[in-house]
């Protein structure tokens, strides 16, 4: 399966006898999966089932979806007033004025406006039944159609952002190859960085060569950043692999970054105070650093 993105939008227009239906989904990045619906009180009903259709879909992302009822001409539904509702209202506010002695007239809009204060007459005279089993069949086949749309935009975003990650993953075991040849020429440098320092302190005093050799060994060895090398080019091996692998890739790649990030780190800590040599492992190390980066911004859009 290739990888999506987590970002992408579509929206889905079909005609029911109520009139038109508009559906739209669009999914931002998030780290789990978090729905939001926004839809007329005639599709309360339907939410659930809808809510099982997009997650059967979609793993991650914060996800928007719209639903609006566009009714034609000669369907528009007749609306009554929750007459029970206003008259409670009314009895309330009425009884908070005088308790509080406060002069002041309700206002009729602003109760209008209350939940369930208005409502259709098949909802009145039904008390509150279940849209009814058209109306959720049309919605649930508006949802497949704009949740296919979302899948060919996320897979289109997602091919990108795959090309790019592979490419900075390539970047970087270039970088580490070059690393590896300046590795294995630093050897002679410790060896005249210690002569220089040993010489500075003893003055005229003779200086045994296998004594120089040792100690500069053991320096190369503190400094050594093969394993971290070794470590770094498997990681970006894993990455490309991740790409090609089922499941949740964003989270996997997103700790498979960080454990190249720590290495990176190493390797500048390792690095400095090498002269010549050491500047330019320093500049690969922050070089492959900033594809690192690179890499996970665009991680964060992986599903």
């Amino acid at each position: 399966m290739p990888i999506r993105s987590m970002t992408g939008f579509a929206r889905v227009s079909r005609s029911t006898p109520s009139g038109e239906l508009v559906l739209s989904i669009k999914a931002v990045n998030h780290r789990g999966l978090d729905m939001h619906f926004h839809m007329p009180l005639d599709f309360d009903a339907v939410e659930n089932a809808l809510r099982a259709a997009v997650r059967k879909r979609i793993a991650r992302g914060h996800i928007q979806v719209q639903v609006n009822l566009r009714r034609v001409d000669g369907s528009a539904v007749a609306t009554v007033i929750n007459e029970p509702l206003l008259r409670a209202w009314l009895d309330t506010f009425h009884d908070i004025a005088r308790r509080f002695g406060i002069e002041s007239q309700p206002d009729l809009n602003q109760a209008l406006r209350l939940p369930g204060m208005m409502e259709s007459r098949a909802e009145h005279s039904a008390m509150g039944s279940p849209a009814d089993e058209s109306m959720e069949n049309d919605a649930l086949a508006a949802a497949a159609e704009a949740l296919d749309q979302l899948d060919a935009f996320r897979a289109r975003e997602g091919a990108a952002i795959e090309d790019e990650i592979r490419m900075r993953s390539a970047s970087i075991r270039e970088m580490v190859q070059r690393m590896e040849e300046i590795r294995s020429r630093a050897l002679p440098f410790f060896q005249q960085r210690l002569r220089d320092r040993l010489g500075e302190m003893l003055g005229s005093t003779q200086i045994d060569p296998a004594r120089i050799s040792q100690e500069a060994a053991i320096l190369a060895e503190r400094s050594d950043i093969s394993e971290e090398l070794v470590r770094l080019k498997t990681h970006a091996d894993q990455a490309d692999a991740l790409l090609s692998a089922e499941g949740e890739t964003g989270k996997k790649l997103d700790f498979l970054l960080q454990e190249m990030n720590r290495e990176t780190n190493t390797i500048l800590s390792k690095t400095g105070g090498l002269g010549e040599t050491g500047l330019c492992l320093t500049d690969l190390g922050l070089a492959a650093k900033a594809e690192i980066d690179r890499i996970r911004e665009q991680a964060l859009n992986i599903e």
